[in-house]
């Protein structure tokens, strides 16, 4: 008997059992998309960050009093950290001798934004920062201007101010040259920015932004912690000399004695790259693990139904044996029927696991991905367990005896 005959003999068997070959299907669909739809989830959210995480760029780092990404409980002497006050970030800047562009960063007051009688949820975050901030955030100017040095140096009363609040308070007029009010306080709007969109579910055009030494003066605290500064080399080979340099004037400025652990953190993209790979990881490896268990529990689930298919058909496969069919003839049939429930139980659950596993994709906004590789190790897999887990039953059927199994009842 051929293959191609073999093939046609197997499938009409699997159409013939339309309730076990379901059944059995199901197994297999269920541990495939178990794998499936958890390693598309994770590489749409991995991908995700890894685009949301550009706007640090390829020649800045960040300096903050604690990790921007924690992913444990902080250590005493982490917690007793001094915060990161303006005065030292002024005199680390004016310290710099690499070529550097140094931005602080940091939230005085969330509230409403208001305009004649328009106003915002009281969702706004005002923000404080100097002249370098598009740089080194990634921010695009949409119209008007930015921040000066001159606004920082006089803590002029302006603003530049995100989609979001320009898209409420001004919907039909230029917003450059207006003035808004912000929890009572006015500001001039000398700017717009263009959208960036949301990251992780919260808008990052909800904002307003104005010179920090403004809002300094109006909030006070001068001992109040900086939130980030973000340090952007003129160019990406200096990058390395700057972070060094960064590291030894920011311990003078805070008095960090030889010997100590610095009292501040240094980040970089690939930094925060390496925390969501590490997260990333332990997750895909966990839904393939799962995956792989109830792909196992499938396997053994499609052996023991064909054992009771070997049995049922016992009179047939004598019948077979008498009137010519070898042992590879009868070994190939069950072993296609195998191999067919697991690829097509294989393709099913890879179908399903991508659709699922973009759901988190449509849901923030994301690009679709498919994990090609994890697809064809699926495949490979269904494929090793349909021969090891079908292979039994099919040596147990080509060994049959004729003439006992044309005596079977």
């Amino acid at each position: 008997m051929g293959i191609l005959e073999a093939l046609r003999m197997a499938g009409a068997s699997l159409r013939g059992n339309k309730t076990r070959t379901a059944l059995t299907l199901l197994g297999m669909v269920i541990g495939v998309f178990a794998i499936i739809v958890s390693v598309t989830a994770v590489k749409v959210i991995d991908v995700y960050f890894k685009d949301r995480l550009q706007f640090l760029g390829s020649a800045t780092f960040t300096i903050s009093r604690y990790p921007l990404i924690r992913t444990g409980p902080m250590d005493r002497s982490m917690r007793n950290r001094p915060p990161i006050t303006y005065d030292q970030v002024d005199r680390f800047s004016r310290s710099m001798r690499t070529p550097v562009a140094i931005c602080p960063w940091e939230d005085f007051d969330l509230g409403k934004a208001q305009y004649a009688d328009r106003e915002t949820e009281p969702n706004i975050a005002l923000l404080g920062t100097n002249e370098h901030f598009l740089d080194n955030f990634s921010y695009e100017l949409d119209q008007g201007r930015s921040i000066t040095d001159q606004d920082v140096q006089y803590a002029r009363p302006v603003v530049v101010i995100g989609a979001d609040v320009t898209k409420e308070l001004f919907p039909n007029e230029i917003p450059i040259g207006k003035t808004i009010r912000f929890n009572g306080r006015r500001y001039e709007v000398i700017g717009t920015l263009k959208s960036k969109g949301n990251f992780l579910g919260f808008s990052q055009d909800n904002r307003v932004i104005g010179p920090i030494t403004r809002m300094m003066t109006v909030y006070g605290q001068p001992d109040r912690n900086i939130a980030t500064i973000s340090v952007r080399a003129n160019d990406q080979r200096n990058l390395s000399a700057a972070m060094e340099e960064a590291i030894g004037r920011m311990r003078l400025v805070r008095k960090d004695e030889p010997g100590e652990s610095n009292s501040f953190e240094l980040d970089t993209n690939n930094t925060m790259q390496s925390i969501f790979d590490a997260f990333t990881g332990t997750l895909t490896v966990a839904g393939a693990f799962i995956g792989f268990i109830s792909l196992i529990a499938a396997g053994v689930g499609i052996m023991n139904i064909m054992l009771v298919s070997v049995t049922e058909r016992t009179r047939e496969i004598g019948v077979r044996k008498s009137i010519g069919a070898k042992r590879r003839d009868i070994l190939r049939q069950f072993l296609f029927e195998a191999f067919f429930l697991c690829q097509i139980g294989g393709f099913i659950g890879i179908l399903l696991g991508v659709l699922v596993g973009n759901i988190v994709a449509v849901k923030f906004d994301i690009t679709a991905a498919f994990p090609w590789g994890w697809a064809i190790f699926s495949v490979a897999l269904v494929t090793g367990i349909a021969f090891i887990f079908g292979g039994y039953p099919a040596l147990k059927a080509a060994r049959l005896n004729p003439i006992d199994s044309l005596r079977y009842e």
